[in-house]
C-alpha cells in the first residue's frame, strides 16, 4: 500500500483544502482562528473566559499549528455570507443612519430654539 511521503506539515496541506473552497479561505481561517487561540493563552489566569480554548489536543503548542489541527478535525469552519443578506444589513443600516440624522437634526432645532427664546426673555427683563 503507498503511503504519503512524510512532511513537515502536519495535517497535510490537501487535508486542510478539502475543508475548505480555497487557500486563500484556509489561510483567513487558520490565521483567524491561530489569533483567537494565541489571544486565549496570552489571557490565562486574568478570568476573562472571552475566547474559545483549543478545541483539539495538540502536540504542538503554536497557535498556527493548533489552528491548521482544529481545521483539518472540522472544529474550525467558516460561512460565506448571502450577497442578499450583505444587502438587506446594508440598506437597514443607511435607513437607520438617516433616522439617526434626522432625530440629531432636530434636536439640534429645538436647542438652539430654545437658546434663542431663552436670550429673548433675558433681554425682556
Amino acid at each position: 500500500m503507498a503511503q504519503n511521503p512524510t512532511t513537515l506539515m502536519d495535517p497535510p496541506i490537501e487535508d486542510l483544502l478539502d475543508k475548505v473552497d480555497s487557500k486563500f479561505t484556509l489561510v483567513a481561517l487558520a490565521s483567524m482562528r491561530a489569533r483567537q487561540v494565541n489571544s486565549y493563552y496570552n489571557s490565562l489566569g486574568e478570568g476573562i473566559g472571552v475566547v474559545v480554548p483549543p478545541q483539539v489536543a495538540s502536540a504542538s503548542g503554536k497557535p498556527l499549528s493548533i489552528a491548521f489541527e482544529e481545521v483539518a478535525a472540522g472544529k474550525a469552519t467558516y460561512s460565506r455570507p448571502d450577497p442578499e443578506e450583505i444587502a438587506a444589513a446594508e440598506a437597514a443600516a443607511a435607513e437607520a443612519l438617516a433616522l439617526l440624522e434626522s432625530a440629531v437634526e432636530l434636536a439640534v432645532e429645538d436647542a438652539v430654539a430654545e437658546a434663542i427664546a431663552e436670550v429673548k426673555d433675558e433681554s425682556a427683563e
